[in-house]
């Protein structure tokens, strides 16, 4: 986050992490289920757990047992983090916020460049002519601006680096589904 806007900004954040609490999935008015599992619930506590030792929490930080079941994890928001940190380096696939401070458009850029993966990025702004500049330096599969997870059935979705090989969703999703082949003859 930028450092002149980010107490504010993490400040609504976490009112809105309080707001969103794990429920049971089959009631209409939950805003969150659980994790895929048990197991996966357990590998995203370890980066909690880990995260709680190096950064400071913010919100959240907890599993909770919903209808007997403890699959669930509040939505969890970690301050001062360092950018080589694993809760800020590695894919957690949980609900983990992992706030890093920087002080310019290049600080950020850089940032969030210097990482293995490459799936999706987001960045908030409101400057349109700020958006494509940056966009476009970024190093990702997917740049949504002002949002998070744009998806459409109609455009490309996939990583660079290490985060997958090709496209899903769209025509050129089916390219994984074919093999081309070509027969020379000479007669």
């Amino acid at each position: 986050m930028q450092r002149g806007i980010k107490d504010a900004l993490l400040e609504k954040l976490t009112e809105r992490a309080a707001a969103t609490q794990p429920g049971d999935p089959l009631d209409p008015a939950s805003k969150m289920g659980a994790m895929v599992d048990a197991r996966h619930a357990a590998n995203v506590m370890r980066f909690v757990e880990a995260g709680k030792k190096t950064a400071r929490l913010v919100a959240g930080g907890d599993r909770v047992t919903i209808n007997g079941r403890g699959s669930f994890i509040q939505p969890t928001i970690f301050d001062n983090v360092a950018h080589d940190d694993p809760i800020a380096r590695d894919e957690i696939f949980g609900p983990v916020l992992s706030v890093i401070a920087f002080d310019d458009e290049e600080e950020a850029i850089r940032i969030a460049n210097d990482s293995p993966y490459g799936l999706a990025a987001s960045l908030w702004t409101d400057s349109l002519s700020r958006a494509h500049h940056v966009a476009g330096r970024l190093r990702a599969g997917t740049v949504s601006v002002n949002t998070v997870d744009a998806l459409s059935p109609m455009t490309p979705f996939g990583g660079i680096k290490q985060s997958g090989f090709g496209r899903d969703l769209s025509l050129h999703s089916l390219d994984k589904y074919t093999a081309l082949k070509t027969t020379w003859i000479k007669y």
